[in-house]
């Protein structure tokens, strides 16, 4: 794994990975609160699929600077000045949970260099009290916190408080994918100051429409998930391939579906 750090326009670092040498470039979108080191339970398949897999550290999380009030939306500026320094002009984007959101906005607003997009175990745009139908007391009191404002959600984050996961998750999480592990830690080392930018992103407006994206998009859930409800991939994006997977939870859904889920990018890339 190549590591650098990218100085973008307006002068802000991006710590940046790069990781084999394939012609198709897939970009992985982080979730909430990890770093942006490509999972480590893709590389198999990425090398047998001949993929080069990319991320960044989304501003606030590792070696990246903060950007308080950034919105969904920036992602995909950061993912052009990422892309850009390292030599790729066109690329797949997948994201896990809170990276869902962030790399269908570089679907929507990159439409000329993103040729396909995942969102696994994603959010939606928050529209009514619907949105939180299903989801489990961590993540409603969370976000609920996040609508109330910054310093509201900086109290919140004050107390510690279990995730929402589902016995199916703890089980994943003691495999290969506990490798969230390493992702996690150094994403909360610094204190909760990106989490907080990130749920603060999430229930305010993106700044697009996941509705006008144009390229392939797949959209992969637990039918089962409490963090974030499977009913945020209903009609998320008009046209998506959607699989939703019948036992599964935030994270359970990944040994089951990842692995097909970057074949699935690799037609499209």
């Amino acid at each position: 794994m190549d590591e650098r750090d990218i100085v973008t326009d307006d002068g802000r670092t991006l710590h940046a990975y790069d990781r084999g040498g394939g012609a198709r470039v897939v970009l992985w979108h982080h979730g909430t609160p990890n770093i942006g080191t490509p999972p480590r339970p893709l590389y198999a398949a990425a090398d047998r699929l001949g993929l080069r897999l990319i991320g960044y550290d989304r501003p606030g999380y590792g070696g990246s600077t903060p950007l308080p009030g950034r919105d969904v939306a920036s992602a995909a500026r950061d993912a052009a000045a990422v892309a850009d320094a390292l030599g790729v002009e066109s690329f797949a984007v997948i994201g896990h949970s809170g990276g869902g959101p962030h790399a269908l906005a570089c679907a929507a607003l990159l439409p000329d260099r993103v040729t396909a997009a995942v969102s696994v175990s994603g959010l939606s745009p928050r529209h009514d009290e619907t949105w939180f139908d299903g989801m489990g007391p961590a993540g409603v009191a969370g976000l609920r916190a996040a609508i109330a404002g910054r310093a509201v959600k900086e109290a919140h984050e004050a107390v510690d408080a279990a995730p929402d996961f589902t016995p199916a998750d703890w089980a994943a999480l003691a495999g290969e994918w506990g490798w969230f592990g390493e992702v996690v830690e150094p994403a909360v080392a610094t204190g909760p100051g990106p989490l907080i930018d990130d749920d603060l992103a999430y229930v305010h407006p993106w700044g697009f429409d996941p509705a006008a994206i144009k390229a392939p998009v797949l959209l992969v859930h637990g039918a089962d998930d409490l963090v974030v409800p499977a009913a945020h991939a209903r009609d998320l994006v008009p046209g998506a391939e959607s699989w939703i997977v019948a036992g599964a939870g935030h994270i359970s859904v990944l040994p089951e579906t990842a692995v097909r889920a970057l074949e699935w990018l690799a037609v499209r890339t």
